[in-house]
């Protein structure tokens, strides 16, 4: 039994906690607002579209592409397109065209498939953890498309310490002498400044004279 009084200072408080909760709803920004503000970056060709069907990726990609996208696949390790590739460039998902990977963080790793220290942003990429084949890994998965794209290990080189390893299968490969003529200008900035392209505006200037 509770006393008249004290029943009331109880509803009182109740009253008063739940105003305060409503309130705090009100003023507290979305949460998911906040997230996406927070993760803007600069990727030239981050405005995606409705991923396709699975019938036109089947059209779109080759065999192999879509098993290792789509059913999350592995391709032979030293029997694909880009683990010895040595040419500089960005590799985009071979689905959105999103650019995941840079040239200057890739090395090889010796596990016959192509390794880079990071991804051009973490933004892009989404982990999970996959405890298929006996095996305990995290899968790494594009966020744009949601393509598999490979696992992501720490025994790689420092400072970040950690391995992707990505199947060609899932990328297309961007030459460096093309990425200003397909419109991925803002992915060139790395490569300006470690001296290994020149922006073509500035390599038509003409070259002035100090003869007189």
């Amino acid at each position: 039994m509770i006393h008249p009084r004290i029943h009331i200072l109880i509803l009182s408080g109740v009253a008063a906690a739940a105003f305060a909760t409503i309130l705090s709803a009100q003023t507290r920004p979305d949460s998911a607002t906040q997230k996406t503000a927070g993760t803007t970056n600069s990727i030239s060709t981050m405005q995606t579209s409705e991923k396709p069907t699975k019938a036109d990726l089947k059209k779109k990609l080759t065999p192999m592409q879509y098993h290792v996208t789509q059913e999350a696949g592995t391709e032979p390790p030293f029997r694909n397109e880009y683990w010895n590739n040595h040419e500089h460039g960005i590799y985009v998902d071979v689905v959105s065209r999103i650019p995941l990977f840079s040239s200057l963080d890739k090395y090889d790793s010796g596990c016959g498939w192509p390794s880079f220290t990071k991804p051009l942003a973490n933004t892009l990429i989404n982990e999970r953890v996959d405890r298929s084949h006996g095996m305990v890994r995290t899968e790494v998965r594009s966020a744009g498309a949601d393509s598999h794209l490979g696992h992501v290990f720490d025994d790689g080189p420092g400072p970040t310490r950690l391995r992707y390893c990505i199947n060609s299968a899932s990328l297309d490969f961007i030459p460096l002498n093309r990425m200003e003529e397909l419109g991925f200008t803002n992915e060139l900035e790395p490569f300006i400044k470690a001296g290994l392209y020149k922006p073509k505006a500035e390599a038509d200037k003409p070259v002035q004279s100090n003869k007189k």
